[in-house]
């Protein structure tokens, strides 16, 4: 039982969390003949491939089983797949498999696309380093891990394609491991702030209370993102100093980052990438680039005021709304992000995450519903 804890449902369970049909159909193969069947597992759209959590949950079920079955991978994991390629094909009886084909599902296809979105937003932003935040916007800890594997394969293929820096943890320490880490990471949240009264003082109280991790402070409680942050840079000169003191803006899409307006994020923009200004932008480029929220001219306008005043090892950690069209502004904008927190790989258009299972061959007789000859082996 254990075992399963971490490759998901076990064989307990797992009848009640499957669907009705392919438990019928299993009670009717095994009373009328079983036979070898021959699956083939696609997706409707490009995804990076992130299968193994999906196929060790199906080995391992089918060896509680008591029986065989032969997975054949057609890519590599990390590896491209296109939009209605079979990833893998499944050899093994037809009452092993024909109830396992939900779970099996369930858990393949959103983690590919999580894998598709993490690999792209960690290439558009090669030199930035990603903390997956994505935990708390998971339906459960099964998600939760599908999620967090699925990054650290996108990440894993970034970084062995570009040189990108990628993933280097994540929030909680379950999925830590993911990322070759024993615990999460993380920084502090705004409820931290409200309790001490004031930035400064969750500073304070957050550096004395757990001395050896990081220091990165939120600065956008009280809408005083630049006070705030030159104010704990200089609370802390020696941390400043050493580079080991972070500012993270996370500031919400209903108001500008302190001293900002539309006019004033235009000069920023001007002074530091008037390239990213010039040429046509859709509205959400725009809003990215410029617009309310933590957007490009936020973090230059802050990059600029810790300059100013001396503080220009202090880092800038940017959270809020970063997906792939975000991370691909900001690298346009060569927006000056040390590190990016995030659980914007998720998939945003569910329909998109799910995978579909045939069978193409019963006892070496190839046959598959009308439409799908294409899933047959070439």
């Amino acid at each position: 039982m254990a075992d399963f804890v971490s490759k998901g449902p076990s064989p307990e369970a797992q009848p009640s969390l499957t669907d009705t049909y392919f438990r019928h159909t299993r009670t009717i193969v095994q009373e009328h003949g079983d036979v070898e069947v021959v699956y083939a597992v696609f997706m409707r759209r490009p995804v990076t491939f992130a299968g193994r959590l999906a196929f060790d949950w199906l080995q391992a079920m089918a060896e509680s089983r008591g029986k065989k079955i032969k997975i054949d991978l057609a890519y590599p994991e990390g590896a491209w797949v296109g939009a209605g390629e079979p990833m893998c094909y499944i050899t093994g009886p037809f009452s092993v498999l024909v109830d396992l084909e939900t779970i099996l599902l369930q858990r393949l296809g959103a983690a590919c696309v999580a894998a598709y979105n993490a690999y792209n937003m960690c290439v558009e932003l090669p030199d930035v380093s990603f903390l997956a935040m994505d935990a708390r916007h998971c339906a459960g800890s099964e998600m939760a891990d599908l999620m967090a594997y699925g990054a650290s394969v996108g990440s894993e293929k970034a970084r062995s394609k570009t040189g990108a820096i990628g993933f280097i943890g994540c929030a909680a320490d379950a999925t830590a491991h993911f990322f070759g880490r024993e615990r999460g990471a993380g920084t502090m949240p705004h409820a931290l702030i409200g309790y001490a009264g004031s930035t400064v003082r969750a500073a304070e109280m957050f550096h004395q209370t757990v001395p050896n991790a990081p220091l990165t402070v939120l600065v956008d409680y009280f809408g005083q993102e630049i006070t705030d942050a030159l104010a704990v840079a200089r609370r802390f000169p020696e941390l400043a100093a050493e580079g080991r003191l972070a500012v993270r803006l996370d500031t919400h899409g209903g108001r500008f980052v302190e001293g900002l307006d539309t006019q004033s994020s235009y000069a920023v923009l001007e002074r530091s990438v008037p390239q990213a200004i010039r040429g046509y932008r859709n509205d959400s480029e725009l809003k990215f680039l410029m617009g309310t929220g933590v957007s490009a001219a936020a973090v230059w306008h802050m990059r600029e005021k810790l300059d100013e005043n001396g503080f220009d090892k202090v880092r800038i950690v940017a959270s809020s709304g970063f997906g792939p069209d975000k991370c691909r502004v900001f690298a346009f904008a060569d927006a000056p992000v040390d590190v990016i927190g995030t659980g914007s790989f998720l998939p945003q258009i569910w329909s998109e995450t799910y995978a579909t299972a045939d069978v193409i061959s019963y006892d070496g007789r190839y046959m598959v519903k009308a439409g799908r000859e294409f899933l047959f082996r070439k």
